[in-house]
């Protein structure tokens, strides 16, 4: 079996090195493209290498934005690969989900409240994320005498922080009760015309 840095060229012939770069897929600024094969191999078509897992997730970490295509029929298979990606990280030392937070994500699915569960834990993960970077980029120039500061004033700074992300959170939960109800209502309304009854 050949490791994941293979600078050999895709099973299909496909562009090896030197045609990857005439085609301009170094091209940073670029979609980064992977493509995967029947053997289950990941081909990244930015390096001339097959890649792992591992390396996909890097990729993520690093804000590296790519696609994953079906190198026969050129499906993308992009959510496919990010799930396998998180189930590795799931099965691994330290979790981030709860059996009972997979089991309460499990029954949102087939659920009238679907859609809005995952627009609302996308929001929520967004804020979060912006939080995250602004808290990452303002620590860049704390000396240790302001991270001790910091630390002494943390309820009332935590308080800001988390003040602003539970507000988002309020909002977006408002908004996606509100959109709810108002399906609710009209399934309701659907529902009562079927036997011929009025609200």
């Amino acid at each position: 079996m050949v490791d994941g840095h293979d600078k050999a060229p895709p099973p299909d012939g496909g562009p090896g090195p030197e045609s990857a770069a005439a085609a301009g897929v170094h091209d940073t600024g670029s979609l980064r493209v992977i493509k995967k094969y029947p053997n289950r191999r990941l081909y990244d078509t930015t390096t001339s290498t097959y890649i792992t897992l591992a390396e996909v997730r890097q990729l993520v970490i690093d804000n590296v934005a790519l696609v994953v295509r079906d190198a026969k029929s050129g499906d993308d298979l992009t959510r496919s690969i990010l799930l396998q990606v998180i189930l590795e990280e799931e099965a691994g030392g330290a979790p981030m989900f709860s059996e009972a937070a997979l089991a309460n994500i499990i029954r949102f699915y087939g659920h009238a409240m679907q859609g809005f569960m995952g627009a609302y834990l996308e929001k929520n993960v967004q804020v979060f994320t912006d939080i995250q970077g602004t808290l990452a980029e303002q620590s860049k120039s704390i000396t240790p005498e302001m991270w001790t500061r910091f630390l002494n004033m943390q309820p009332p700074v935590m308080k800001g922080v988390m003040g602003s992300y539970v507000e988002q959170s309020t909002h977006s939960f408002t908004q996606m009760q509100e959109q709810w109800q108002e399906q609710w209502q009209k399934q309701a309304e659907q529902m009562l015309g079927v036997f011929g009854l009025k609200r």
